[in-house]
C-alpha cells in the first residue's frame, strides 16, 4: 500500500474547465513547483481519447516529480493512465468496485460532504483518504452542503486516515482548516484560476511549514 501519509498539504485539482489542452500539463508542472504534493485530473466535456491522452501526459509529469496523480471519478481511466489512485464521489463507482478493477496498492478517496458517518463507513471500506466540505462559498461548486469546522474536527478524532477540506479554500482562510484537523488542502480555482499558478500554490503550501 502507497503511504496514505503522502496524502497531504496542497491538493491541486486541474479542472479542464480552467485548464484549456494547451496550458494544461504546463499549469500542473507549475503547480508541482510552487508545492502542490497532489494533483488530481477533473475533466467533464472531453471525448475518451483526448480523456486518456490527458491523463496519461499528467500521470508521467507526476511520477517524473514523486507527486500523487488521482483522477475524479472515473476507475477505468484510473487504469488506463497508470494513474496513482481515484477519486470517488456519491454517484460514481462505489469503493468496492474500484478497488477490485485498481487492485490494494491503488489510493481512493471518497467524497464525504457533511457527514461524518459517511467518513467512518468509507474508511472501514478501506478508503484511503476522506474528503469533506466545502467550507466556504465556491464558484465552482456554488450548491455544495455546507461543512464546518467543528466536523473537521470530530472528523479528526474519529478518523485515522487522512482528511481533505475542499471548497472556497484560499491562502488566507485555508490555516483554520488545517488547525481543526485537515491533512490537505484541496483547490483548483484558488490554483489554476491565477495568472501565476507556482506562486498560488506555493501560498498554500506553505500554510503547511507554519
Amino acid at each position: 500500500m502507497v503511504n496514505e501519509s503522502r496524502v497531504a498539504g496542497l491538493y491541486a485539482i486541474a479542472d479542464t474547465r480552467y485548464l484549456d489542452d494547451a496550458r494544461l500539463v504546463a499549469a500542473v508542472a507549475e503547480a508541482i513547483k510552487g508545492g502542490a504534493s497532489v494533483i488530481q485530473y477533473r475533466d467533464k466535456t472531453h471525448n475518451a481519447t483526448e480523456r486518456t491522452r490527458q491523463a496519461s501526459e499528467l500521470a508521467t509529469l507526476c511520477r517524473q516529480h514523486d507527486v500523487l496523480f488521482i483522477v475524479n471519478d472515473d476507475v477505468a481511466l484510473t487504469k488506463q493512465a497508470g494513474a496513482d489512485g481515484v477519486h470517488l464521489g456519491r454517484e460514481d463507482a462505489s469503493l468496492a468496485q474500484a478497488r477490485e478493477q485498481l487492485g490494494p496498492d491503488a489510493i481512493i478517496g471518497v467524497s464525504c460532504y457533511d457527514e461524518i458517518e459517511r467518513a467512518l463507513k468509507a474508511q472501514t471500506d478501506g478508503a484511503d483518504y476522506v474528503a469533506f466540505g466545502r467550507f466556504f462559498p465556491s464558484r465552482t461548486k456554488p450548491q455544495a452542503v455546507q461543512a464546518d469546522l467543528a466536523l473537521l474536527r470530530e472528523a479528526r478524532q474519529k478518523l485515522h486516515v487522512p482528511i481533505v477540506a475542499i471548497g472556497g479554500i484560499t491562502p488566507e482562510n485555508g490555516a483554520s482548516l488545517i488547525a481543526a484537523g485537515a491533512d490537505a488542502l484541496a483547490v483548483i480555482e484558488g490554483a489554476f484560476g491565477q495568472a501565476d499558478v507556482r506562486a498560488a500554490a506555493c501560498r498554500y503550501a506553505q500554510l503547511f511549514d507554519m
